[in-house]
């Protein structure tokens, strides 16, 4: 069978069938992509946090969770690619994924990223007209995006300990893209931050993400406490964090939330 030759995010060549038909996906984004790409037969195996599209878990192989795979199930199925990210993955489950199985990373810290990763798995998987059309989507509702006043805003997403997400992190370049100001843009990747630290930043906003830490109601008073001037809110974690195809829904959710209104 013919193949192709493509150099992933992580700067790996991966030699691909030209029509790759069992397709594993290590990354609950990245799975909706493959759905959005109407991929509905060719995919063959999910983790067991892709929870979009829902009836995938009942027609799908599970072949584990994004940090511990279960490498009988994946051999089980033959993938003839496999698709993981750098950040959501283990590199030693992926490094022994690479010995047997054509394995495609993506890299993601910035919306052009996630933009690079959408046209070149669809090219990959012969479904470039429709992985254009999402591209152009995405773009047209960014370009149209109302960006909020600057406000100093600081967005967690785990407790015990307390993290946040600074720069060179995708949640860090959404945030930005929206007109706040992370109070972390100082800092790499998800600090841990004890309550001083927290009340020392000062933040005028905090953004408490659903996930991975699901956060809710009951966490709020806390914080308050804490920090009494600032405005806190719950906010959908994957409009944040996930760089696939709900990345079209984005910059309608950040609208919804009024922020600076």
């Amino acid at each position: 069978m013919a193949s192709r030759l493509s150099v992933d995010q992580m700067g790996m060549n991966v030699e691909i069938d030209a029509q790759p038909q069992r397709i594993i996906s290590l990354v609950p984004s990245q799975t909706e992509l493959l759905y959005d790409l109407g991929l509905e037969e060719r995919v063959v195996g999910i983790t067991k946090f892709c929870i979009h599209p829902g009836h995938w878990h009942k027609s799908k192989t599970v072949i584990g969770g994004t940090k511990k795979f279960d490498l009988e199930a994946i051999r089980a199925v033959q993938p003839d690619l496999i698709i993981g990210n750098k950040e959501e993955n283990y590199a030693e489950g992926i490094s022994e994924l690479r010995k047997q199985f054509p394995v495609w990373m993506s890299d993601i810290t910035t919306l052009d990223q996630a933009l690079e990763m959408i046209d070149e798995v669809s090219r990959l998987t012969s479904t470039e007209s429709r992985g254009k059309e999402i591209v152009q989507n995405i773009r047209d509702q960014f370009r149209q995006l109302h960006r909020f006043p600057e406000i100093r805003t600081l967005y967690l997403m785990w407790r015990k300990p307390w993290m946040g997400a600074a720069a060179n992190t995708f949640i860090h370049d959404m945030v930005e893209k929206t007109g706040l100001v992370n109070v972390l843009g100082d800092q790499e990747r998800y600090p841990e931050l004890s309550l001083k630290v927290i009340r020392r930043l000062n933040p005028s906003l905090v953004l408490l993400s659903s996930e991975p830490f699901p956060f809710s109601e009951r966490h709020i008073p806390e914080l308050t406490t804490l920090l009494p001037d600032a405005v806190i809110r719950l906010v959908n974690g994957e409009m944040f964090s996930w760089y696939g195809s709900r990345l079209t829904l984005a910059p309608t959710y950040f609208r919804s939330l009024k922020i600076g209104v």
